[in-house]
Formats: C-alpha cells, sequence, structure tokens
C-alpha cells in the first residue's frame, strides 16, 4: 500500500483485529482532502461486459502536480478491484489523468499483481482482459438493463440452495412450504461430477416426494451462472478443467431435462437478495449470506436484478497491510476472509479459542457456536469483530448500491451470534456513518429462515405455465 494513500484508524476498532483499516473510511479521507485543497479532478471507471452494457463509476483524485498525487494509485486499483466483482467486466475504462490509467493497465495485465483477475474476468466474460486509458469525459455514460427474477409462488416446486458443507431443500406448494431440510456433502473436493450429480438427485427425488408432482425446481449456488449453464463455481474446484467443460457446464441443464421440468439456477446472493425482498416486501435490498463464503445479491428499488456477478467476497473492504489473503486469488483484505465461517474461526482462533486437530471449518464453527451457547464469554467478542467488521464493509457496499435494507443470513449467523453482528454493525453505522444508519435497515431473518428460507425463495424462480395444482387443486 503506497505511504501516500492514508489509512484510517475506525471509531469503532474491531475487539480481536486491531489493525483492520476500513477501506470506506480511506477512500472517504482522500475524497474528501483533495476536495477541501482545491485539487479535485474527475475520475470515471467504465466496465463493459460481454452483452455490451457498461456499467460507469463516478468520483475524483488528486489531480495532476499534487503532493499527494500517488496516493491516487491504490485508491484507483482498489476501486478497480471492487468494480470488477461487483459489476464484472472485461474491459475497463479508466478515465482521469493518464498516469493512473497506466498504472492499472500495469497492474490489471497478465504478468502483473492482479494476473489472477485479469485470467478470471477474461474467461467468464470470454473476451481478452483490457485496459484502456482515455480521458474522463471520453468514458461512456452507463448503459445496462435490469430485469424482474422469480417471485412465481404457483404449482408444485422444489428449492435447492447448493452450500458448500451442506445444501437445503424446500418443497413449495403454491407459495406456502411444506417441508424443508439441509443435508451435508462434501462438493469441493471431488474430483468426478457424478458424486455432485447424483447427491442433488438424491435431494431432489426426497423433496420430490413431499409433494404428489414437482412442476419446476429452481436452485442457487456460488459462482458465475448465465442461462443456467455454470462458468465459474467453487463447488466444483477439484473437477479437472477438461471434464469441467465436458461434464459441469450443462449439470443443471440436463437435470433439468431428466426431471422434465422448468429447472433456473441463479448465483446463491441474487436468491439471498430475492429472499429479503419477498419477505420484506421491499425493494433496494443487498443481501449477504454469511456461509461457507460471503454470497451477495441486489434487488433493485425498481425491484429487479442487475447483469452484475456481485461477488462481494472477492471485493476488498479492509486495506490494512497486514489483512489476510484470499486463498484463491492471492489478494487480501477481501470479504471472504470476514464475512463467513473462516471469518468467524479466525477471530476465534485470535481470542484464543483452540480446536481440535484435524477439524474442518463447519465443525469448527460449530464447536463455536456450543461455546457461545454454552456461555463462553471469550466467545463474544468474536461476533463483536465481525459485526464491526461488517458496519464498515456496509458502509463502504453503500457508495457503490442504493440501499434501504441489508439482510444478512447464513450459517455464520445461526444463534446469538448473528445478533451480536447485527447488533455490533448497526452500532457503527449510528456512530461513524448516522446518515446511513437512519437510511437502512439491518435485518436478520428468524432462525428458520437463516437456514432454509433461500432455498423457499429459489423455489420461485422458474416460470411454469398456469395449470390446476394437484396437490391442492387450487390454480
Amino acid at each position: 500500500m503506497s505511504d501516500a494513500f492514508e489509512l484510517v484508524e475506525p471509531l469503532f476498532v474491531p475487539p480481536l483485529d486491531p489493525e483492520f483499516r476500513p477501506a470506506v473510511l480511506a477512500n472517504k479521507a482522500l475524497v474528501a482532502a483533495a476536495q477541501d485543497a482545491g485539487q479535485a479532478v474527475p475520475l470515471r471507471i467504465g466496465l463493459e461486459r460481454a452483452d455490451g452494457s457498461i456499467s460507469t463509476f463516478e468520483t475524483v483524485c488528486w489531480a495532476e502536480g499534487s503532493e499527494q498525487f500517488e496516493a491516487n494509485y491504490m485508491y484507483a486499483e482498489r476501486l478497480v478491484k471492487f468494480l470488477l466483482w461487483q459489476r464484472g467486466g472485461w474491459r475497463v475504462m479508466v478515465g482521469g489523468p493518464a498516469a493512473i490509467g497506466q498504472y492499472i493497465k500495469q497492474v490489471y495485465a497478465k504478468d502483473g499483481a492482479r494476473a489472477f483477475d485479469w485470467d478470471f474476468m477474461g474467461g467468464v466474460y470470454e473476451h481478452e482482459f483490457t485496459v484502456d486509458v482515455m480521458a474522463a469525459s471520453d468514458v461512456p455514460d452507463t448503459r445496462e438493463e435490469t430485469r424482474p427474477l422469480g417471485r412465481h409462488l404457483d404449482g408444485c416446486r422444489i428449492g435447492i440452495d447448493l452450500g458448500g458443507s451442506d445444501y437445503k431443500l424446500a418443497a413449495v406448494v403454491n407459495g406456502e412450504p411444506v417441508w424443508a431440510d439441509e443435508f451435508p456433502w462434501d462438493p469441493k473436493g471431488q474430483t468426478d461430477p457424478g458424486y455432485h450429480r447424483a447427491r442433488i438427485n438424491e435431494g431432489l427425488r426426497i423433496a420430490a416426494s413431499k409433494m404428489p408432482r414437482v412442476d419446476a425446481i429452481g436452485g442457487s449456488a456460488a459462482g458465475v451462472w448465465i442461462n443456467n449453464r455454470v462458468l465459474v463455481a467453487s463447488l466444483f474446484r477439484g473437477i479437472p478443467r477438461d471434464v469441467f467443460d465436458r461434464e459441469v457446464k450443462d449439470l443443471f441443464v440436463n437435470i433439468g431435462k431428466e426431471w422434465g421440468v422448468p429447472l433456473t439456477i441463479v448465483n446463491d446472493g441474487e436468491v439471498t437478495a430475492l429472499a429479503g425482498s419477498m419477505e420484506l416486501n421491499a425493494n433496494a435490498v443487498l443481501g449477504i449470506a454469511m456461509g461457507t463464503s460471503e454470497a451477495a445479491g441486489y434487488v433493485t428499488p425498481e425491484g429487479n436484478i442487475t447483469g452484475w456477478l456481485n461477488e462481494l467476497a472477492f471485493a476488498p473492504i479492509d486495506y490494512a497491510p497486514s489483512a489476510p489473503a484470499d486463498e484463491w486469488s492471492g489478494d487480501i483484505g477481501c470479504g471472504v476472509q470476514y464475512f463467513n465461517q473462516t471469518g468467524v474461526v479466525r477471530a476465534a482462533e485470535a481470542a484464543g479459542i483452540e480446536f481440535e486437530a484435524g477439524l474442518g471449518l463447519p465443525e469448527k464453527l460449530v464447536v463455536v457456536q456450543d461455546l457461545m451457547k454454552a456461555g463462553d464469554e471469550r466467545v463474544i467478542p468474536v461476533y463483536e469483530t465481525v459485526g464491526t467488521w461488517f458496519g464498515y464493509a456496509l458502509a463502504h457496499y453503500a457508495d457503490f448500491y442504493e440501499i434501504q435494507h441489508c439482510l444478512i443470513l447464513g450459517r455464520a449467523t445461526t444463534g446469538e451470534g448473528g445478533v451480536i453482528i447485527q447488533q455490533q454493525a448497526r452500532k457503527v453505522l449510528e456512530g461513524e456513518f448516522p446518515d446511513l444508519a437512519a437510511k437502512i435497515q439491518l435485518h436478520l431473518p428468524d432462525e428458520s429462515s437463516r437456514r432454509v428460507g433461500q432455498s423457499v425463495a429459489a423455489a420461485s424462480l422458474p416460470e411454469i405455465e398456469s395449470k390446476g395444482c394437484g396437490c391442492c387443486g387450487q390454480a
């Protein structure tokens, strides 16, 4: 991190992470300092996706010739990183002082510090990743469309939410869940996609047995999904690339054909936001699922979804040089190390909680939750730390989303720990960002919704022909 880029100590220091330096505070400090000095110039960052849509983010930076100009480099690089994983794109247009654009071009290159992002985004959008340097006025304005998602409640439906350590299922009849459960599995280390197919179909058969028939199947999982085809997903991390291309990309298209019903599967974050919007009967909802990873989704003020990636697990929220690195991309300070079972366990270890050798993250999380139930006082600072992280992250997210409601759920929020996360995040907003505190409502669903609510919302994804439902005889 450049010494010129000022990192700001938060008013609320996470009890178990004193070196935490929130992205939102550093960004706001740079903008305010440049404006106060009368040396702020426009910085516009545009991202183009494969369908030609363009998303543009506007801010300011230090003008050329200012003593603080070098602070722009890390400021802009972290913005580009966030925008790539929030909105996605194969082409980045950097409009502003040319030196900033040239720096981004160097960093986001095949042999640059962000080679992982260069390769990933190029693969997802099937274009060679490109950074174009231009004047701020030459960056195109936003040009993108939103679309409705789900909310179909007719008929007999199955919803499935595929997590990294378990998958959740619901049988839903005319919008009412008649059965829901969750089943453990271990998909990430599997090298044969036959394991995934068999376990998914096993669960679907169980759910189907709870209704007279199945009219549609809706699903959610982490990763990039386009037209029910999976392009990238951690569930299949162990599958060799050639096998993935041959057998996995169309796995759910083929499952839908086998069942002979409409099947729709989308990113789990989108379903998180949809679940929140449906439950709250409100829009402008950011949903955050803290499970095996951090899943995010967004419902616009108009009630639609965007064409964005919303993969906030890989978007930076902590600028501390000592921030933990993501094992996948190698980058530091990203949400995947904070808002999930990894974050809880990492904070627990900082609190001095020891775990038996050989336990995986899901089992370690259960240990923490059991200690919480038993009244172990060491656990309270664990969840206060996660809640403090999240309060500052939510303020950061609000610079990129129009948020009126934020819904948090997932395995890491189970039990009293989730309540502490919510309360601590609210305390951060009220103390550091009172305007946001007055605007954003932070919601924690009841325990049942936290565990299986996403699979119920997923069931509403496919659209089916209107027909009488054999379950109850209603349309």
